[in-house]
């Protein structure tokens, strides 16, 4: 009996042993995925100065370029009679200067399938985003059109900026599109919607914070596994110039429109537009599909000041909280952060405050001659409002790849109400190289909400990822460049916008891999310019040259990354065997010359007919085959009218009767 009970004792306590072990596995697992880091792969973005997109950006920050200017002149304002130097005036700014879009209401609304009367009553932020997401999804080599249907979420943040505040007596069908055009949920809802994307879509609005916690959201949506790929970011248009007027009557603007973050002669902020859309995914995602990693996200946090000095006065304990929050959700110390871009809005108000919170966070954990350094992109572009924070990120996303933390502008004396002196803390005031250091480089990122929402992120540097070496890399004697659009005029801007400088292999390889084809087509070979319109109805051709095409190494990359090019040229080798005294295979891998016309012609007969077998297993089969010399001969076999065998007799015997 003893025994009995000892054995169904043990098997008892050998169960509980494995649920416990399986227990703490999944809690392991659990935990693990609710701190996993989250990768950056695509951002896009519209700042004053004409920083359209991240390397604009990241150029007028590097070359400390202030991009504030005179109130725009195509919104319909009245710039002249807006003017009143009197704090009091009402209906007047006493501020006539901050951070404005290049044309802010340019939009193609053909190329998302908009109609004419339906743009002129989206409010431009909808516009704006839908480029960027677009565009982020492009830069991250991803077509938009293959996520219909896919759990992509969508998190932004926006208000409303006054787009249809001024309508009188709209008309009836314009009363309808007014509806989805200026309610503030539309702003993600339409991204959705335009893509097909069906994850979680939000619009938040807590002021100056919302495209920060609009990243947050997306993260933890990501973590839980609501959705698989996020963009998440931010815009604020100015519309109208009520943000100028309402906080003139505050005293809140900065007369001149610029934030002087820190600066001991900082007077208000100086308001500012912009958009910014990341593109963010697991980082296991990320590395297991090959994307490219900008930056990762560590962690993130979000909180309120609650009942504090005011309802719109900045609490200094909760932003310390969110930046422990931070801290802790990002599993690193205070310590393990270089450099922090600021909210910064360049109020004596706000800014010793910020100082503040950052020195009893960040400063206790620094050590001699390693500071954490302090700087604020509003003080080149204004306080862009909903993008403020995602513009933030993009700077430091940037400056993690470039090992640079560029200047704040406009500080010609550090506040005089922070006591500077411990060190702990300093300001940009010039340029530094950022070094490698033992461990990533890491940056955080402020954004503080006028209506008392907080957020803070934490940056670190980008993994390694395995590529092909550079020497690796061949550069081809011609290179075709493939160019689309939608309509004849988006063709041509997208010629205009064609960069200066990348190798033409680079340059067309991610003309091809990384953009959407549309039927609105040219490409480039040489000097020989192709253009047309793509049309189902048409039919496929396939022209086969004869001699003079041909190259060293000519198809050697194919055999190593295609297995059916590879398969199709040892069956082309093993077909003309009989009759030459070379192996094929063997001349292509190796990058044999190519002088003797015995080699050159079956060589270049047996890559056309592989290459034909790649095009079909990818779907291309055409109609109609023609070649010229042995491209003839390798047009007839792809064709059927003559077996490889004989086809590859042909050109062999050809091309020695002619060598």
């Amino acid at each position: 009996m003893a025994n009995a009970n000892e054995d169904k004792l043990r098997t008892y306590l050998k169960r509980a042993t494995t649920e416990l072990h399986r227990t703490g596995e999944r809690l392991k697992e659990l935990e693990g995925r609710a701190h996993e880091p989250i990768a950056i792969v695509g951002m896009a973005c519209r700042f004053p100065g004409g920083a359209d997109t991240p390397e604009d950006l990241w150029e007028l920050v590097s070359t400390g370029t202030d991009a504030v200017s005179p109130f725009p002149a195509d919104r319909g304002w009245d710039v002249e009679g807006l003017y009143d130097p009197d704090p009091d005036a009402a209906g007047r700014s006493y501020c006539r200067e901050g951070g404005f879009l290049n044309a802010a209401g340019a939009f193609d609304p053909g190329f998302f399938g908009i109609s004419p009367r339906e743009a002129v009553a989206m409010d431009p932020q909808q516009r704006l985003l839908l480029e960027t997401s677009w565009e982020a999804l492009e830069r991250a080599g991803i077509d938009p059109r293959s996520l219909h249907g896919s759990r992509t979420g969508v998190f932004v943040g926006a208000w409303d900026g006054g787009y249809t505040s001024g309508v009188r007596a709209p008309s009836a069908q314009l009363e309808g599109d007014l509806l989805t055009g200026s309610v503030v949920s539309f702003t993600s809802g339409r991204i959705s919607y335009t893509l097909g994307l069906e994850g979680p879509a939000v619009t938040v609005d807590t002021a100056c914070s919302s495209s920060l916690v609009a990243l947050h959201q997306a993260a933890q949506s990501l973590r839980r596994g609501e959705c698989d790929l996020a963009l998440a970011g931010g815009v604020t248009v100015m519309s109208t110039p009520a943000v100028f007027v309402q906080f003139s009557r505050q005293r809140g603007v900065a007369a001149d429109g610029r934030c002087k973050a820190f600066a001991d002669t900082a007077d208000g902020f100086g308001p500012g537009e912009g958009a910014g859309i990341l593109l963010v995914e697991r980082l296991s995602d990320a590395l297991r599909k090959g994307h490219r990693v900008l930056a990762v996200l560590r962690g993130s946090a979000v909180n309120q000041d609650g009942a504090s000095n005011g309802l719109t006065a900045p609490s200094g304990a909760a932003q310390q909280r969110v930046i422990r929050q931070a801290l802790a959700d990002a599993q690193v110390t205070a310590a393990d952060v270089d450099a922090v871009e600021a909210h910064g809005t360049g109020t004596k108000l706000g800014d010793p405050i910020e100082v503040q919170a950052l020195m009893d966070t960040y400063g206790s954990a620094r050590t001699a001659g390693r500071p954490l350094w302090l700087g604020s992109l509003k003080s080149n572009i204004g306080h862009a409002q909903a993008a403020a924070g995602v513009g933030g990120v993009i700077k430091m996303v940037k400056a993690l790849e470039h090992g640079r933390l560029p200047r704040t502008l406009h500080v010609e004396a550090p506040s005089s109400q922070v006591d500077w002196s411990a060190g702990a803390v300093e300001l940009l005031t010039e340029a530094r190289d950022w070094p490698e250091l033992d461990r990533p480089r890491r940056a955080a990122v402020s954004s503080f909400g006028v209506s008392g929402t907080n957020a803070h992120v934490i940056l670190e540097q980008a993994p390694e990822q395995a590529g092909a070496p550079a020497e690796a890399v061949r550069e081809l004697p011609v290179v075709p460049l493939v160019v689309s659009g939608r309509s004849p005029a988006g063709l041509r801007a997208q010629l205009a916008r064609l960069p200066e400088g990348p190798r033409p292999l680079d340059l067309g390889y991610s003309l091809v891999t990384t953009r959407s084809v549309f039927d609105h087509r040219r490409v480039a070979v040489g000097s020989a310019v192709i253009e047309g319109v793509a049309s189902s109805r048409g039919r496929v051709a396939w022209v086969f040259p004869g001699q003079g095409t041909q190259w060293v190494g000519m198809g050697a990359g194919l055999l190593e990354s295609s297995p059916v090019f590879a398969a199709r040229l040892r069956e082309c080798a093993e077909a003309l065997a009989p009759f030459v005294d070379f192996d094929v295979v063997e001349v292509v891998r190796e990058g044999l010359s190519l002088d003797r016309v015995e080699v050159v012609q079956p060589v270049t007969w047996a890559v056309m007919v592989s290459l034909a077998e790649v095009w079909r297993s990818l779907g291309v089969v055409p109609d109609a085959v023609v070649g010229h010399s042995q491209g003839e001969i390798a047009a007839a076999a792809v064709a059927g009218a003559l077996s490889l065998e004989d086809a590859a007799r042909v050109v062999a015997l050809r091309a020695a009767v002619i060598g």
